[in-house]
């Protein structure tokens, strides 16, 4: 009952102060590490974004555009088994009015023999289907993501290439909406936006989608309206294919979306018109895990390469001469700062305060850190609901998990942390299901 009591009075007292604006500075030290990080002009910076985005599509003068180059979708599959069949469906009946080209690159197929038939079944489907094309592409031994997504490179026809997983359908429109974009020279590769598609099945998956819809859609439509975006995603992503072939495609090893996003960004400092843009209107629905224990593992690959490629393959690449100032102020402050050194903050601002607080005391300071953050997403959702959400209907369903959204969102972050520490001591970038070992051994 006294901890109780500590704790409850220990939060008065912080929130009184906050009301009061007395001792302003004295609760200020309780946000030392989130401070230092960045996380509060992050934030800001994103919501600007956003504001500035909804604007310039509300009010902005609408343009016709009539650009419809050809298209190829890379899409690759391992053993999603039937599900690829959904895939190809939703890009046969793509309402984009160019020629698409679907190229299935079956990775490992001589294991994955259900995939492969899923594929082929589909055949018959898009023989007749005007300006579409199904091409399956059987690549008997297994060599990983990066090499389905080389071969497909190398066999495609299109101006603009799509790289798809094979267990991801889409939005009818969704080719239309990213293609447009390059219409202006300047833009080399779109983001497109990716929602929760069994967000029904757990409490896990449905705490995933309002992630989905917080960081990777909010977010990302805040970034890119500054010229910042962090991620082209892995799963859904569109590219001149031209640049492609400058770069030299894809690059073997962990974390291929982030690799290529950073490289183009290393050709920013000498071509400062050059662009990566987000479309949230792109929509792509996909699989996340069910349970914790399969996020824990996911977030344990996903942080680890993030550390791999921010510390390991491109720290020489942290140059204003490079990034350019915009991109390399934005990566010294959200990449290393509050993706990679906040983790680290927060778990040692959590360990002092137990080690040199009253625990009552110290529950009362993590209640009123959690109450910040609860106003400070909740803000953040209202504003993504009027101003981002093509489905707002659907995305308010998700406003009773505002309240534990908070605690969700600490654990990955402290997880973090720890992946951080495993990448850094044991190289876990080379453990990982993406490509066999073989081919992680050969990478610089």
């Amino acid at each position: 009952m006294d901890f109780l009591v500590a704790a409850w009075v220990e939060l008065s007292r912080l929130v009184i102060i906050s009301l009061t604006s007395e001792r302003v500075f004295e609760t200020a030290l309780k946000f030392i590490p989130f401070v230092l990080c960045f996380e509060l002009p992050y934030q800001v910076l994103v919501m600007l974004g956003m504001g500035r985005q909804f604007l310039q599509r509300a009010y902005g003068l609408p343009k016709e555009r009539l650009y419809y180059p050809r298209v190829s979708c890379l899409v690759t599959c391992y053993s999603e088994g039937a599900a690829v069949r959904r895939t190809i469906h939703s890009l046969a009946h793509q309402i984009y009015p160019g020629f698409i080209e679907i190229i299935m690159l079956v990775d490992g197929a001589s294991a994955n023999r259900d995939t492969l038939a899923a594929a082929e079944s589909m055949l018959p489907t898009l023989a007749d289907m005007p300006r579409r094309r199904l091409r399956i592409i059987p690549k008997w031994q297994r060599g990983g993501r990066v090499s389905s997504l080389n071969s497909g490179l190398a066999l495609s026809s299109g101006e603009i290439v799509l790289a798809l997983d094979g267990d991801t359908s889409f939005d009818n429109d969704m080719i239309y909406q990213c293609v447009r974009h390059f219409a202006r020279d300047e833009v080399v590769g779109v983001s497109g936006n990716l929602r929760v598609r069994n967000g029904d099945e757990s409490l896990c998956t449905a705490l995933q989608s309002m992630e989905y819809m917080l960081s990777v859609s909010g977010g990302r439509v805040g970034l890119s309206e500054w010229g910042t975006l962090n991620n082209i995603s892995g799963a859904f992503g569109a590219f001149r294919k031209s640049f492609l072939q400058i770069i030299g495609g894809w690059r073997t090893g962990s974390a291929e979306d982030l690799d290529m996003t950073t490289r183009i960004k290393n050709f920013f400092g000498s071509y400062p018109h050059l662009r990566i843009v987000f479309e949230p209107r792109a929509v792509g629905h996909t699989d996340v895990p069910a349970s914790f224990p399969g996020l824990f593992k996911q977030r344990t690959r996903w942080d680890g390469d993030l550390s791999f490629i921010y510390l390991r393959r491109y720290w020489r690449s942290f140059s204003p001469r490079i990034f350019g100032w915009r991109n390399f102020l934005f990566y010294a402050g959200f990449g290393l700062l509050f993706q990679l050194v906040a983790p680290m903050a927060i778990v040692i601002y959590s360990v002092f305060l137990f080690a040199t607080r009253p625990a009552g005391v110290v529950v009362g300071v993590m209640l009123y850190v959690y109450l910040f953050y609860l106003i400070a997403i909740t803000l953040f959702y209202l504003q993504y609901l009027v101003m981002v959400s093509e489905r707002p209907r659907q995305d308010i369903l998700l406003a009773p998990l505002l309240p534990i959204y908070p605690m969700y969102n600490f654990v990955l972050r402290l997880w973090c942390a720890l992946a951080t520490l495993r990448e850094l001591t044991i190289k876990s970038n080379l453990d990982t299901a993406m490509a066999p070992w073989w081919v992680l051994r050969k990478m610089k």
